[in-house]
This record gives structure tokens, sequence and C-alpha cells, in this order.
């Protein structure tokens, strides 16, 4: 029967011992499922990231038990998140400006085979470098025109194998690795996180800004048009509320005959048009 451990390793202790302390520092507790995830997208996100968001790559278990013992408020709701190999980020920016910045840094990356392509897979005419010999098979295999020449084989002619949304085989995947051609575009999501006792599930941390911005503009435009119709001045409708009123006011003096520089030709155009229509019902009347 196995003993339990009265020991653990010193980088696991030091562990342990931090994430009992940052949740406590931070505003924010953020969770990351690696299994999403690969291990290469996260280090450009370190550096890029380094003096706002701390990032802890850690086993469920440790941090189930690190934060375990800890008195704030929801931290249970985040451990019922851990489930495997777990990333936490620790921050004092919202938990929703995170998300989106995750979502923006995206990277590009060498395609497993299965995977959706994000962009067109395109294989360039190129002297590969490549001896020939058994990759010969793989080029034909994935659909790719060679040829050999000064030792090395060269791709004849520009290639798309699979389209954006296409599956990408696994030999197709396998030789573009070798060709350093990266068709995946990848990004990081947040699973969950905790803000000063308040917790939030996936769903709820995305935001569609495309669809805010529209209903921030089509809420501007409604608002601003209230307000001319209201004749509530502010420094952004004063002039639409005074073009409004002076064509208000053109009217009004076109309707009463009122003639002025701006007027004279409407009010006269107006009259001359009545006078044509008085004196075509007239008897015996014929137009000049």
């Amino acid at each position: 029967m196995r003993e339990n451990r009265t020991q653990y390793p010193k980088k696991k202790m030091q562990m342990y011992q931090e994430l009992q302390e940052l949740p406590k520092k931070y505003r924010v507790t953020a969770l990351v499922r690696m299994e999403k995830v690969r291990s290469s997208q996260l280090l450009p996100l370190r550096k890029k990231f380094l003096s706002d968001v701390k990032i802890v790559s850690i086993k469920d278990q440790v941090a189930r038990k690190a934060l375990a013992t800890l008195d704030v408020p929801g931290i249970a709701k985040m451990i019922e998140s851990l489930t495997g190999q777990c990333v936490l980020m620790f921050t004092n920016m919202s938990p929703f400006k995170l998300n989106v910045l995750l979502g923006k840094n995206k990277v590009m990356m060498f395609a497993r085979g299965g995977d959706i392509a994000s962009i067109d897979v395109t294989v360039p005419a190129k002297n590969t470098g490549i001896a020939p010999g058994p990759m010969l098979t793989e080029f034909k295999e994935a659909g790719v025109p060679t040829k050999i020449d000064q030792g090395t084989i060269w791709i004849t002619k520009d290639v798309t194998p699979v389209k954006k949304g296409g599956a990408v085989p696994d030999k197709l995947a396998t030789l573009l690795q070798k060709l350093d051609i990266k068709t995946i575009e990848a990004g990081i999501a947040l699973e969950a996180a905790l803000e000063e006792g308040q917790a939030y599930k996936r769903s709820e941390l995305v935001i569609d800004l495309d669809k805010y911005r529209e209903m921030f503009a089509r809420a501007h435009q409604e608002a601003l048009s209230l307000s001319i119709e209201a004749a509530y001045i502010t420094q952004d409708n004063i002039k639409l509320i005074l073009a409004k009123l002076g064509q208000g006011a053109r009217s009004v003096a076109i309707e009463a005959g009122y003639i002025t520089d701006d007027t004279k030709d409407a009010v006269l155009q107006k009259a001359n048009a009545q006078a044509q229509s008085v004196a075509s019902k007239a008897k015996g009347y014929t137009p000049a």
C-alpha cells in the first residue's frame, strides 16, 4: 500500500505557496484549460503581458490543494473548474478585457492531422532543400508536384491542397511542418474567472465587440435624433438644431410670402405658380 507523502519536491512546494499568495495580491484569478491550448502559445503571451498578467502553469491537484486553504470569496467556484493540466492567470485588469486581449493575440501554428485550416493552405513553388528519397512519396500523396534538380526536391508550381475551412489530412500536416508552413490560427480563451468574489463562466466572458459597437452607434444616433427633435442643445447637436430651425424659418417665410435675399426666388416661384393656376381657370385664358 502506498504511504502518504510527508515531503514534496521543492519546486512543487514553492508553487503551492505562490498560489496561496497570488489570489490575495490580484483582483482577478482566471483559468485556462491546457487541453484546448498548445504550450507554444503561452510563450509570446508571457512576454507580452509580463507586467500585467502573472501566468502560472500547474496541475490541478496542486492548485486545488493550494486554493482550498484560502478564505477568498468565490474561490470554491474556481476550484470546481480545475481539472487536468491548467494555466492560472492573475491580473488587476477586468476578466472581460483580458479575454478580449487573449483573443486578439492569436498565433499561427503548424496544423495537426484533422485540424481545420484557418487560411488557404498554399504550398509555394521553391527549392525545398530536401534530398530526394522517401520524401518524394510524401509530396506525391499530398498532391504537391515536384522534380529533382541539383540533388534536392523542387516544388514545380504553387498548389493549394486545402482551402480555408477544410480539414488538413495527416500526411499533408506532416509535410507542412517540414516545409515550415503554418496554417492554423490559434488563440486562448478563459475557461473561468473570479473577480473580487464574482465568478464567471466561459460563456459569460465572451464579448462580441462588433455587436456592441453597432449597439452603441445606434443608441448614439437615436439619442442625437431625439435631442434635435426636442431642441435640447448640446455641443454635438447645436449645428444640426440651428440648421433645422433655419430650414423651418425659411419654410414659414416662403409660406407667408415674406421676402428676403434667401427666400425671394422661392416666394416669386410660388406666387407665379399660384397666378398660373388662377389664370388657367379663368374663361378664355390662353397661356403665353
